[in-house]
């Protein structure tokens, strides 16, 4: 792979109006954290509990959509609800301190900071358990939004004012897109960087540690 400084594209103009310290919107599993680890062994718990069949190694390739999207591949329609509540009450006692932070990620977060602006998550997560994540790993924001996915994500970002969403999902893309916000993604997720591209997200960054970079051109621009 190229050196981030090779490979950071040139940011999109600052729109006019954008705010001297901008508002910046992270999604959290595979954008800020690795949660794949964690979110394996609450299905495997699940699992156990439920009788169910669960391929978790499988389900945590898809991690993006709501939970309950994933949930519909091992349980019948009408059990979808109580497991999706199982999952998130087990959730805080296996997979919080299993899920490392993704490269770059305090990195991403204190450049924000350092130009004045205000990092905030906007994830599909349960928001209390992403709380638990960011505090865990000492990722410190403004804002957590939690159960929001795609265009539904806009809706937070508009209400924060921010100006650039970063993601792994086309989801992502299109939430950034709701808001009228620099859509920036990367490919630590299940999505290749050529899908995010070919989707429409504005920059796509081989991975968090190349944002540093990319958003100090931002900001400087955006002043």
């Amino acid at each position: 792979m190229a050196s981030p400084h090779a490979s950071v594209p040139a940011a999109p103009e600052p729109t006019a109006g954008s705010p001297v310290a901008p508002t910046v919107g992270f999604d959290l599993d595979m954008t800020l954290i690795d949660s794949r680890p964690g979110v394996k062994a609450v299905y495997d718990r699940l699992a156990e509990e439920s009788g169910r069949f669960i391929d978790s190694a499988l389900a945590v390739t898809r991690l993006g959509p709501p939970l309950e999207v994933e949930l519909a591949h091992w349980f019948p329609q009408d059990e979808i609800q109580q497991a999706g509540d199982r999952f998130r009450a087990l959730y805080p006692d296996y997979a919080i301190e299993p899920s490392p932070a993704m490269p770059g990620a305090l990195e991403a977060v204190e450049a924000v900071r350092a130009a004045g602006g205000r990092p905030i998550v906007v994830t599909g997560k349960f928001q209390p358990n992403a709380v638990l994540h960011l505090k865990h790993l000492g990722i410190e924001v403004d804002e957590v939004y939690g159960w929001l996915w795609a265009d539904a994500k806009g809706e937070a970002l508009r209400e924060q004012n921010a100006t650039v969403y970063v993601g792994d999902h086309i989801g992502d893309i299109r939430g950034a897109q709701a808001a009228g916000a620099v859509s920036v993604a990367v490919p630590s997720g299940p999505i290749s960087a050529d899908e995010l591209a070919a989707a429409g997200a504005d920059v796509v960054l081989p991975d968090l540690t190349a944002f540093g970079d990319w958003f100090a051109d931002y900001a400087a621009r955006a002043r």
